[in-house]
């Protein structure tokens, strides 16, 4: 295998395939980037064996590659991109000089690095899934910042660790909940039929890092994987075994009160309160009537605030509720509205946030119980 390509280019095509390895790789041939090179293009491999890319770095019309010889290596990820990055040359010669031993050199710069031979790699299935729709880039970023923050980081249920996506009659359902908090998506799908699935919030995270680089998505799923097409980027994810638990009964029937307000004033009044923590967790207590609004939060360790708010609009009867300022905090900071609406259904059931311009997603929080 020798070929030629812009550093540039082969230093930006590294590094997205570098994001699927994992540096505690169960499999030794796991932790580097197979390197296929054909005769009129170069194919990049990375996987942790949850989750996969495979990258096509095709000709483009600056003729930014040149391929010599075709044939493949497997290099070590880290030490590969150092490489790259550290050569000072506008173009950077590959060369498989001896077996495994590979030349990389560029003007003056030449390291020799031992690689592992191709037929070592773990034979992936890149296979494309019957089932195919497609969502606009924007939209899907928009549903990983909306939903992934709300998955559970514990390994005791693991289905909690990943969003759902369920899609019925046209509309895309996504959740995320870690049973305190639930954030739901909806999106317009244009897949017929129905699918149930639940994705690694992990992946999903790492397909957002390059869906901007696209103006869509293509997504292909079914019972084993999902597979999302950006360009010349597949992204191939594992999917977390498991029935997601039926969170629709989360969902209060009616409510009973309902604040409009600026998102940002309570930002930054949940903010200037959760500096007062009890065994490190801010509770925030908010009382409320018609014409007041309070703030507050304390602990016996370290004191007590309190803050009353105005510029709101508040429905119903006065009461009081507790809650995590840290949960509610993230989730009217994924809403991304300037103005919001908060509805109660009782002191100790879980209340929604919506967002006042985006009917398609909400946040659920549950209270906390607090004594005086």
């Amino acid at each position: 295998m020798r070929f030629k390509i812009s550093k540039r280019r082969f230093y930006q095509a590294l590094s997205t395939a570098a994001r699927a390895i994992s540096a505690n790789s169960p499999i030794p041939a796991l932790s580097g980037i197979l390197i296929e090179a054909n005769f009129d293009s170069i194919s990049l491999t990375a996987s942790d064996a949850d989750i996969s890319i495979r990258l096509k770095i095709n000709q483009s019309e600056d003729k930014d590659f040149e391929i010599f010889d075709p044939g493949s290596i497997v290099i070590e990820a880290k030490y590969i991109l150092e490489i790259v990055r550290k050569i000072d040359a506008q173009e950077i010669e590959v060369d498989n000089v001896d077996g495994s031993l590979t030349l990389f050199k560029g003007n003056a710069s030449e390291f020799k690095i031992n690689g592992t031979k191709s037929s070592d790699y773990p034979d992936i299935d890149f296979s494309k899934p019957e089932s195919s729709f497609t969502l606009a880039s924007d939209l899907f970023l928009k549903m990983v910042v909306q939903t992934t923050f709300a998955t559970s980081d514990r390994e005791t249920r693991p289905v909690l660790n990943g969003v759902n996506m369920r899609n019925e009659n046209g509309v895309l359902e996504c959740v995320a909940t870690d049973s305190f908090r639930l954030a739901k998506k909806n999106l317009p799908c244009s897949f017929d039929g129905s699918f149930n699935i639940t994705i690694p919030a992990k992946s999903l995270n790492e397909i957002a890092k390059t869906v901007d680089k696209v103006n869509e998505v293509e997504i292909a799923v079914n019972d084993k994987k999902a597979q999302f097409l950006l360009g010349d980027t597949l992204i191939q994810t594992r999917l977390i075994d498991g029935v997601y638990p039926e969170t629709s009964r989360l969902l209060p029937a009616e409510y009973t009160n309902e604040i409009e307000m600026d998102s940002r004033d309570l930002l930054n009044a949940i903010d200037r309160a959760s500096f007062i923590k009890s065994d490190g967790i801010s509770i925030i207590r908010l009382q409320i009537s018609g014409q007041q609004m309070i703030i507050s939060s304390k602990s016996q360790e370290v004191g007590s605030s309190k803050e009353e708010l105005s510029n709101f609009t508040y429905r119903g009867e006065a009461m009081e509720i507790s809650f995590s300022g840290h949960y509610v905090y993230e989730a009217i900071r994924a809403l991304e509205s300037a103005q919001i609406l908060i509805k109660f259904s009782g002191e100790m059931r879980p209340f929604v946030i919506f967002s006042k311009e985006d009917d398609s997603v909400l946040q659920l929080v549950l209270p906390v119980r607090t004594y005086n």
